[in-house]
């Protein structure tokens, strides 16, 4: 078993309107990986992503296309402290 990780991740793009954030958050429980996702006033998406390591990292590989719909043009990532979310939610 690998190491809990939390990463912090700032997606660009076409990603609002396009179920991003719906599709992140299947995703997300497809891979048992808890956290967050929201819509950030500037057209960025937001999410937090907590699991295993293969598992956060499956995550931000699958940022960078995300649904069928968007245009990723970036992907930052911060990795943080595990706080140790209980699911995944999408937040408004």
């Amino acid at each position: 078993m690998t190491d809990r990780v939390r990463a912090h991740v700032f997606v660009s793009g076409t990603v609002q309107g396009v179920y991003y954030r719906a599709n992140t958050r299947e995703e997300a429980k497809s891979l048992g990986v808890t956290g967050w996702v929201k819509n950030l006033a500037d057209g960025r998406v937001e999410a937090v992503f907590e699991g295993d390591e293969d598992d956060v990292e499956a995550m931000i590989e699958w940022c960078h296309t995300g649904s069928p719909a968007a245009d990723v043009t970036d992907v930052s990532v911060e990795y943080e402290t595990p706080e140790n979310h209980e699911s995944f939610e999408i937040r408004r």
